[in-house]
């Protein structure tokens, strides 16, 4: 009989997927057995002797997890995109692979971008809450249009990053006429004017040009949250590059909390430096609640970080998380593999 292989998950990943570990041969899987995020003592507690570990973006893979992993680890492997809650250089010095989801997500999380820069713009929030309890005016919630109008014909969009779900968003933004796309980078990255010129003819648009920080913040009718998390970006969006966004201007994060200083945009709508914000994510989640003061401003939509929440995205996200897994332990080519010596 083969030798089996402890796998440990930290959340059920439901009928469809959890067969791909449940009746694999070779694999003896322990899995976090509640409706709610892992435990993390259960997990320190499970998760010596592993082969691999499943986990999600709510854990943190640092020297104390993979010490008391111990040295069977092969992979880690984790249902999302983003790799800030793994210290790649402990991951990297012990030889463990790490697994993620890229790609699967982008196409989700562009639709719901757009849409946050929808009900941010055409005051959503506000309306909702008061209706229909409110007294009719020919100009009362009106709020900036996000497609280009006669009298207003230019639309630019500003990216903070601009990977694949801001490329993707862009595209998205097109049939609302906007013809403008300027983006900040790494200012590690060389400036790529001919890729930049592609992606202008592929879209359609006139112009795709990458600006300091600060210009993107004037110029923008929408700003477009979305870099990785981490040190670099920390509170990149604060009082200062709120003050030069433009008084209709719309702020959509669907990246990290962290990007975004909250207490400065709560002050910048209190006092109209931009017309509204659409947040996804909120630094300090899941710790949010009604008392928050962004979910308290009637100018900002809140939602709790649902970018990826399709139905066809979350199983390609599971599915693509446990192929990670199983390759992984395997020492066969992981579908998504993370290159955590860079």
């Amino acid at each position: 009989m083969p030798t089996r292989h402890k796998v440990v998950v930290s959340r059920d990943l439901g009928p469809d997927v959890m067969p791909l570990l449940l009746n694999h041969p070779e694999l003896e899987v322990v899995t976090w057995p509640h409706n709610s995020a892992c435990d993390r003592q259960w997990l320190l507690e499970n998760i010596p002797g592993a082969s691999g570990v499943l986990v999600m973006l709510s854990e943190k893979i640092n020297a104390e997890f993979l010490d008391v992993a111990g040295p069977n680890l092969r992979v880690v492997s984790t249902m999302s995109v983003g790799y800030e809650h793994a210290d790649m250089a402990e991951l990297s010095k012990r030889g463990v692979k790490f697994g993620y989801t890229p790609d699967v997500l982008t196409d989700a999380v562009a639709d719901l971008t757009v849409m946050l820069a929808l009900m941010a713009g055409r005051n959503t929030k506000e309306t909702s809450a008061i209706w229909p309890n409110f007294v009719w005016s020919p100009f009362a919630f009106c709020g900036p249009q996000l497609s280009a109008t006669e009298t207003s014909p230019v639309r630019t969009a500003g990216f903070i990053g601009f990977g694949r779900i801001a490329q993707a968003t862009l595209a998205r933004l097109v049939p609302f006429g906007f013809k403008r796309c300027l983006y900040t980078a790494n200012p590690t990255t060389a400036q790529n004017p001919s890729a930049d010129a592609q992606i202008a003819a592929k879209h359609g648009v006139t112009e795709v040009r990458r600006v300091p920080l600060a210009e993107l913040a004037r110029e923008s009718d929408v700003v477009f949250v979305l870099a990785p998390g981490g040190p670099a970006t920390h509170h990149i969006v604060d009082e200062a590059f709120l003050k030069q966004m433009k008084k209709t201007a719309v702020l959509v994060n669907t990246a990290r909390g962290t990007l975004v200083d909250s207490d400065a945009l709560a002050k910048a709508l209190q006092e109209g430096w931009l017309y509204g914000a659409g947040l996804d994510v909120v630094e300090g989640e899941p710790q949010v609640d009604q008392n928050h003061p962004l979910v308290k401003s009637p100018r900002c939509v809140v939602l709790p970080h649902i970018g990826s929440a399709t139905t066809d995205t979350r199983l390609g996200m599971a599915t693509l998380a446990a192929n990670n897994l199983i390759n992984g332990v395997f020492g066969t080519p992981m579908p998504a593999e993370l290159n955590t010596s860079r």
